[in-house]
């Protein structure tokens, strides 16, 4: 983790009590014990694929709010690999589970899903790049520590090693200490007044990592 002056670490601490919930929510817990039930992955992997897509567009966006070619093409690299590699992972999901790619593409984004691309989206148009970096930054450290959290206990027969595999493995461990550092680096030339703005948006897609999970336990849809 950053070192203690650092915005990521000050983020993390300021949300640790949330990231122990998503850690030991029963989606998760269910998932490192291998009992998790086959719809409530289902709806999971179905929204994780559609929500690809836009966070694909916000990483995109952020690209083009980047002032130096570094940054440009971090942000773009990563927004190629939310469409390509994680994209591959899901079609792999999706032969082992039957979901037909018609299924995927008729299953509209559940509110949480909806809520949580339009927040990321919005974030990419209305606010300098500083934000919008520390609103995308919980959905790759969050990842990375429940990934690791699983791996560390999951049996290796566990239907859902894959995803287990893919989200404890160091070439993702790798694009987050990137994100991390570069939204240090942003938070570093940023006034204080957006470095609270910063603190502000981690916070809310940290909540919002823990209602798209706790939707697809619940197998959650539109109410009507």
């Amino acid at each position: 983790m950053s070192e203690p002056n650092r915005f990521s670490a000050a983020a993390w601490h300021r949300n640790a009590a949330l990231y122990a919930a998503i850690r030991d929510m029963p989606f998760n817990a269910e998932l490192m014990r291998g009992t998790l039930r086959i719809d409530r992955f289902r709806h999971y992997v179905v929204q994780d694929a559609k929500y690809l897509i836009g966070f694909g567009q916000a990483l995109a966006l952020a690209a083009a709010k980047a002032d130096d070619p570094a940054g440009i093409e971090q942000f773009s690299r990563a927004a190629s690999e939310a469409i390509v590699v994680e994209r591959a992972l899901h079609a792999d999901y999706f032969r082992r589970f039957g979901i037909a790619p018609e299924t995927v593409a008729a299953t509209p984004q559940t509110p949480v899903c909806h809520h949580y691309l339009s927040f990321l989206v919005a974030s990419g148009y209305r606010e300098p790049l500083p934000i919008h970096a520390a609103a995308l930054l919980p959905c790759f450290w969050v990842y990375r520590e429940v990934g690791r959290h699983i791996f560390a206990a999951a049996a290796p027969q566990n239907p859902y090693r894959a995803w287990i595999d893919t989200y404890a493995g160091q070439d993702f461990s790798e694009a987050v200490d990137a994100m991390i550092a570069t939204t240090d680096g942003l938070a570093r030339n940023a006034s204080p007044a957006v470095v609270e703005a910063m603190h502000g948006a981690f916070a809310l897609a940290m909540r919002l990592e823990w209602m798209f999970w706790d939707s697809a336990y619940r197998l959650a849809d539109w109410p009507c």
